[in-house]
């Protein structure tokens, strides 16, 4: 069926709200008004190990009580410091604190005040049941699931007017150390909350993407989070200064990886040499997996995610396949909006760079998901959570759903053709496009000036890459009518270089029609007239196209099939737009250059580095096309 022919049916098992007035939570309480209804206490909590980590607490002062305790273990300090010294805000929004909580901050072993030693996405111990490539090595009998156990069972037994109840969130890395808490997790953790969090970080979270190196935001995170702490310290390590606004600029002249090190870490980074000393995935990336320790899960989970999360998409989507897959009997919840990371808390969320989303989605995520699941587990408040709240961008509606992906999709292949068209069908003669690949003058990710990864990335206009020749544009004719895609998508691409390696990025784009515009009213936004906005872009290392742990070369000229899967969308285009699709084979400085020569990227010298012309191939036998989901 042609794009003409998508329909979105009253059958489709979705409950769908048009954007709906939410009240406003309560604004961030400030210093003076929680030290006057809260006592803080700083202790060092005692692990099976002897070491000690640091944990603010704050109980709710006055009659009320018991409360329930909401835990949050970070990397990123619980300051302030202080038995004197209080935040702005408690809890994951402002509601909580008015509502009675008692509030625990901790720092994560190894980390600021806390004892230990810190390790980069700690690997899982161990248990029965794991499949053998899930063993790992952990520090004296220790992770961060034991860690998290002896903190929750420290908390109930000694932190007086507790409930007995526990609950825990947390945001990146939070989200991650919120993920391992739910491993063999203590009985009175009751309900677990990880927002963005990290999963793998070789196959799509932060630092990778398909084996591409996520080159600003891993330079930048490193220069500052790298760097060993031999005490325990309130204070962070000082940001890492380029003195470069310009980041296409200060990546191209820093040349290859295996100039970072000596230029700027000075080798005072471990972590940067342990990325380059493990450039495929190995048993280092594979301890790092938590996907397979997320098994028989007894705490009732919320999985919250933005489609625009540039950071962290992948471990949200990952950690819900999961545990669907491994812990079925699980109590989980999946609350998807059209935020960039950490969207859902910071801001209203009603539009990202020139896109609208036509209601403020945070507030809504805040106050009809996040609050009703703890209140509900916690405080045994009613609970009417679907199973999935997800944000349908383009029609821009929030959506109950009975399952991620929803029930009765199906999936629609468009195919590459000539003349720049995708179609239904691949065509009856074969035939090819071709672009030259250049990594003296790779094809920038972003149209503007930006020191490292912009915020608004995943939306922004395309318009600026099509007019490349190093990059190939693929578009159906306007639609006739709404074609809604709902999960994963697959890129399956026949090409070849004249190389021994290569990338490729597939760009799914929403191209507006010429006479759209930002929203009513609106002077401030740019015209999205002609917009082509960016829905999902992806990108694959090819010489992975075998396995992330088996790199192999190309034959120069050969046709080689490289297929990768995009991460999920709901998105809407709507009557009168184009479908489109952008192929390249740079993407910078998202992601670091591929010499287009095989070897080992991260050693690779200057001279290394050779222009490629790479080949899209269409027709009998090699048909590249783009696998949809689609909504009937």
């Amino acid at each position: 069926m042609n794009a003409s022919g998508q329909r979105q049916g009253a059958g489709a098992a979705v409950l769908v709200l048009a954007a709906l007035a939410v009240a406003a939570p309560c604004a961030s309480q400030g210093a003076d008004w929680l030290r006057e209804h809260y006592d803080k206490q700083e202790a060092m909590v005692p692990m099976r190990d002897g070491a000690r980590l640091f944990t603010a607490i704050y109980i709710p002062r006055g009659p009320g009580g018991p409360w329930p305790i909401l835990l949050q273990r970070t990397p990123y300090s619980v300051a302030p410091y202080g038995a004197g010294a209080f935040p702005d805000h408690l809890g994951p929004s402002a509601r909580f604190a008015r509502e009675g909580f008692i509030f625990a901050y901790q720092d994560v072993r190894g980390r600021m005040m806390s004892e230990g030693q810190f390790r980069d996405m700690t690997p899982a111990l161990a248990r029965p049941g794991d499949p053998p490539d899930a063993a790992a090595r952990g520090l004296q009998g220790v992770d961060e699931s034991t860690d998290a156990y002896d903190t929750v069972a420290w908390l109930v037994r000694s932190v007086p007017g507790n409930s007995g109840r526990v609950g825990l969130w947390g945001t990146s890395y939070p989200g991650f150390y919120a993920a391992a808490a739910l491993i063999d997790a203590h009985p009175a953790l009751k309900a677990v909350s990880p927002q963005g969090p990290i999963m793998d970080w070789f196959a799509g979270d932060d630092f990778h993407r398909n084996g591409a190196f996520w080159l600003p935001h891993a330079f930048g995170y490193l220069a500052q989070f790298g760097r060993p702490r031999p005490e325990p310290t309130p204070r962070l390590p000082a940001a890492l200064e380029t003195g470069r606004a310009d980041g296409y600029g200060f990546y191209l002249d820093l040349g290859s990886l295996a100039n970072a090190d000596r230029a700027w870490f000075k080798g005072e980074v471990p972590f940067w040499n342990q990325l380059a000393d493990h450039g495929d995935y190995d048993g280092f990336w594979r301890a790092r997996d938590l996907r397979p320790h997320l098994r028989d899960v007894r705490p009732a989970v919320l999985d919250v995610g933005g489609w625009f999360d540039a950071e962290n998409l992948f471990g949200t989507l990952e950690a819900w396949r999961a545990l669907a897959r491994q812990s079925p009997d699980t109590e989980r919840h999946l609350a998807m909006g059209p935020w960039s990371h950490g969207g859902w808390h910071l801001g209203a969320g009603d539009r990202l760079g020139a896109v609208r989303f036509g209601s403020a989605t945070a507030e809504f995520f805040q106050e009809r998901i996040e609050f009703p699941f703890f209140m509900h587990h916690l405080k045994d408040a009613p609970d009417a959570l679907p199973r999935a709240w997800a944000f349908q961008t383009g029609a821009n509606r929030w959506c109950a759903l009975p399952d991620w992906p929803p029930p009765g999709v199906r999936r629609v292949s468009w195919f590459f053709q000539a003349r720049a068209r995708r179609g239904p069908r691949p065509e009856a003669r074969a035939g090819s496009d071709a672009y030259p690949s250049d990594p003296a003058r790779p094809v920038p990710y972003y149209q503007d000036i930006a020191a490292g990864m912009a915020k608004d990335y995943m939306t922004a206009d395309q318009r600026f890459a099509g007019r490349r020749p190093d990059v190939l544009s693929y578009a159906s004719p306007p639609l006739a009518s709404d074609l809604t895609v709902a999960g994963p998508l697959l890129a399956d691409l026949w090409v070849s270089t004249t190389g021994t390696d290569s990338d490729w990025v597939v760009k799914v784009i929403d191209a507006y029609p010429d006479d759209a515009s930002a929203g009513p009213e609106d002077e401030e936004q740019p015209p999205l007239a002609g917009c082509q906005q960016l829905v999902r872009g992806e990108a694959f290392r090819g010489k992975y196209r075998a396995g992330l742990d088996r790199p192999e070369p190309f034959v120069p000229g050969r046709p080689t099939e490289v297929r990768f899967r995009l991460n999920d969308i709901f998105h809407t285009f709507r009557r009168g737009h184009r479908l489109m699709v952008q192929v390249q084979s740079s993407w910078f400085p998202l992601m670091d250059r591929n010499p287009q020569v095989f070897t080992d990227i991260y050693h690779a010298q200057d001279r290394d580095f050779r222009a490629a012309e790479e080949r899209l191939y269409r027709g009998p036998g090699r048909s590249s096309r783009l696998v949809l989901p689609v909504l009937p």
